[in-house]
């Protein structure tokens, strides 16, 4: 059996977005992935579905493995074959044991590479607007192991030498230590009127940060618990003018997006850029027909239609992948008038290299018709694959003008296998609002919480919804809906929310 290679890789401080190109190669590829507690969940679901992913521990957790434990891991899963993705918070060789993992597989003659990561040591400071140089203030920072005691007779580290370096000093792992620590530096001739802060969570969404001097962040930072960095020095006093993420509009907002698991990336991705922390809670499953042959006949008769309408990113991709099921590619579409819904589903198109001639200025099916509205359609067939349930407005339209109208199901939306108790566990604690994108994800939510107790359960949350079809279906669910998206993309729909939270603080 050919031996296999451990990647020894830095997750970075907790934002999944620092995760490095080559991390996330590494990640994608991987057979096994071993990884901390403090790695983001995000980052998993990178991995392959059939790899295998091992956890070495919890914070605080009798379970947790030990070093020795872990490196014999590495090498049983290397010497098997496998592409391990070894995935490590921050940085590995930056106070992460990643020396002395990859020391184990040296000696053990197995293959390894090193993919550095993003430091917690500048990185979480940079996400509470410190800078740990400045040309200004200071041009030195050093990083410390936090976790040893400054009394003991054999300490390693010079804290006198510390104390007088007129540098940035960041501690890792120094929460439980912190008073011993500071007063270790305040002995040592540091000045106890040093501006200090203790950064918990950072680069998170639930990022918490502590502001003080030497001689007092021990006690006012003496409810933060790990995961925490400890800065110390001047550059502290630039934060006021810098504190760039704590400013972000969603910055401490849970929110919870209900599309499907597959679709979720885009409006996360919206959401997070604002600062938000986002949960899924899908209440909409794709699935295949239970027939292609519907929309199989119709693509070996293309040639007997003038016009192509979709509604639905889903619709375009089905159609697109049976298409070449069929034996043919996008220039089997050459002479079609070709009509999206809107962006999202004319971004389908263009991936695959398609022109859209018509995209309307209101993305809802009222929108589509319009951008139809000079077109004489008497006698055209146009032919519109789409899900098995679906508003029959467009078809109904199109057909009292005259076209003779083709509609064929390319999926169809189920609700997914969650019990109300998996989602009243996604629901706690409580979001600060929850994200409605279609009238299926609003009517699968009632039904996935209960249609008695949809109106309790989201009682304070703020109701958002992407456009006016969907608004009346909340409304006939009995939900108030405080937000309507303007534009009827994920972006307009989160600037809606983040507007709305915006005008809150006024």
């Amino acid at each position: 059996m050919t031996q296999g290679k451990v990647y020894l890789v830095g997750a970075g401080p907790g934002d999944p977005g620092l995760l490095t190109v080559k991390g996330k190669l590494v990640l994608e590829r991987a057979d096994c992935v071993v990884h901390d507690f403090l790695v983001n969940p995000a980052l998993l679901r990178l991995t392959r579905p059939d790899a295998e992913r091992i956890s070495v521990g919890r914070r605080g957790s009798a379970e947790r493995m030990r070093q020795s434990a872990i490196n014999q891991l590495l090498v049983e899963r290397a010497r098997a074959g496998k592409i391990v993705c070894r995935l490590k918070g921050g940085d590995p060789f930056v106070f992460g044991r990643g020396g002395e993992e990859a020391m184990a597989l040296a000696d053990a003659g197995i293959e390894f590479e090193i993919v550095p990561g993003v430091s917690a040591g500048h990185a979480v400071p940079a996400y509470a607007g410190i800078p740990i140089t400045h040309r200004d203030i200071t041009s030195t920072v050093t990083f410390i192991a936090g976790h040893e005691d400054p009394e003991k007779e054999s300490s390693r580290i010079d804290w006198a030498q510390l104390a007088n370096c007129p540098g940035t000093l960041v501690l890792f792992m120094a929460v439980r230590n912190l008073p011993r620590l500071t007063q270790a530096l305040v002995d040592h001739g540091r000045a106890p009127a040093t501006p200090a802060a203790v950064i918990q969570w950072g680069s998170l969404p639930s990022q918490k940060v502590i502001e003080g001097t030497l001689a007092n962040i021990a006690a006012k930072a003496c409810s933060i618990s790990t995961p925490a960095i400890t800065v110390i020095g001047d550059v502290v006093g630039l934060r006021k003018n810098l504190k760039w993420f704590e400013s972000l509009p969603l910055f401490g907002k849970r929110i919870a997006i209900t599309r499907t698991r597959e679709q979720a990336s885009v409006l996360r991705q919206e959401l997070e850029a604002l600062g938000a922390e986002v949960i899924e809670i899908p209440t909409i499953a794709i699935r295949a027909p239970d027939s292609w042959e519907p929309l199989d006949s119709a693509i070996r008769r293309l040639a007997e239609f003038q016009y192509l309408l979709v509604t639905s990113a889903n619709g375009v991709s089905n159609f697109l992948a049976r298409l070449m099921a069929c034996g043919r590619d996008s220039r089997a579409l050459k002479g079609l008038t070709i009509g999206a819904i809107g962006p999202a589903t004319a971004a389908e198109f263009v991936r695959a290299g398609v022109k859209v001639d018509l995209l309307p200025k209101e993305y809802v099916a009222e929108g589509l018709l319009a951008a139809l509205g000079g077109h004489d359609l008497r006698g055209k067939a146009i032919l519109i694959p789409r899900a098995r349930v679906a508003r029959d407005l467009v078809p109904r339209a199109l057909k009292e003008r005259g076209a003779r109208v083709e509609v064929v199901e390319a999926y169809q939306t189920i609700l997914p296998d969650l019990s109300r108790q998996q989602v009243a566990r996604m629901l706690e604690p409580a979001p600060d609002a929850i994200t409605f994108t279609s009238s299926s994800t609003a009517t699968n939510f009632a039904k996935l919480v209960g249609e008695d107790r949809v109106v309790e359960t989201l009682r304070g949350v703020l109701t958002a919804s992407i456009g006016p079809i969907t608004t009346a279906t909340l409304r006939k669910l009995g939900l108030s809906v405080t937000v309507e998206a303007q534009e009827a993309t994920m972006a307009g729909l989160a600037r809606a929310i983040a507007n709305e939270f915006l005008r809150n603080k006024k």
